[in-house]
């Protein structure tokens, strides 16, 4: 008897591909990531586009995600980098790999307002050795399609 071993990123996008095109599909799929990972959830962004290696997601401007200069909090940014790049190597990443994210570098290049689109595409590793480190970048832009942040994210990846 064979069983059906998935990691934790394939069973996430086995829902996204699930909901995506259904009515209410994407607020659902929002709805299980907000109960899953509280903390990203606060920034109630919404997934765009997921396939293995490669996200994006969109965070609509909201009060609650700004600071008193009324553009977006610097947290809420990396915030956003973090949850796009950990969904774009998750979902590529084979079920015998697992990964914790050790470090997170925010660089901020213009005031980010209104609506903001994350990107990420990522080059899935072949991990054979323990603590394999892998930098992946996610872009943010506004409105206007210019690059406001870009959020590099270190994760540390090993065999299960």
């Amino acid at each position: 008897m064979t069983e059906n071993h998935q990691s934790a990123g394939q069973k996430l996008l086995q829902i996204w591909q699930k909901l995506e095109q259904k009515p209410m599909g994407r607020w659902l799929f929002k709805k299980i990531i907000t109960n899953n990972i509280p903390y990203t959830g606060s920034i109630k962004a919404d997934v765009q586009m997921l396939e293995p290696g490669r996200c994006e997601v969109l965070m609509k401007f909201r009060k609650s995600n700004t600071n008193h200069l009324n553009s977006v909090h610097a947290l809420a940014l990396s915030n956003l980098g973090e949850f796009t790049s950990g969904l774009a190597i998750m979902t590529g990443l084979p079920p015998t790999i697992r990964g914790i994210v050790t470090n997170i570098s925010t660089e901020y290049l213009k005031k980010a307002r209104g609506h903001l689109l994350a990107k990420a595409d990522v080059e899935i590793p072949n991990v054979t050795a323990p603590k394999t480190e892998h930098y992946i970048q996610a872009h943010i832009y506004d409105q206007d399609d210019d690059l406001v942040t870009t959020v590099t994210v270190k994760w540390l990846l090993s065999p299960m």
